[in-house]
């Protein structure tokens, strides 16, 4: 296998060398992943439909652009990557920019989850 990641220096483990994906990762549980990924170092993609100047989805809160931002606040490097994961020709552009720009993928994170789209959620 891979190499293991070293060790920081509160004793948790690096990730400066690893490549990440977090899908769905504007707002929520992707969000605090990709954040944490980033705490510890890692390159994140964070993805999403929901971009800077466009309405977001169900116009709640949350970016992909700000979640890359707090990815690289916390350490690591935010990429901000628009991507519909209902889209198979969106989904194969991302994991060729992936490639092409990091040469692998170290971490995937599938969290993308369009369910709740449109509809009341209160009961």
């Amino acid at each position: 296998m891979g190499t293991q990641p070293r060790k920081r220096k509160n004793g948790g483990p690096s990730l400066g060398a690893r490549v990440a994906v977090v899908t769905g990762a504007s707002r929520g549980a992707g969000r605090a992943i990709a954040a944490v990924l980033g705490e510890h170092g890692a390159t994140v993609y964070v993805t999403g439909r929901s971009v800077r100047g466009q309405p977001t989805t169900d116009n709640l809160p949350g970016t992909i652009e700000e979640s890359a931002e707090e990815v690289s606040r916390r350490g690591g490097q935010g990429i901000a990557a628009r991507c519909d994961h209902a889209n198979e020709r969106e989904v194969e552009s991302l994991f060729l920019r992936v490639r092409e720009e990091q040469g692998r993928l170290d971490i995937l994170v599938n969290n993308a989850w369009g369910g709740y789209e449109g509809r009341l959620l209160t009961p």
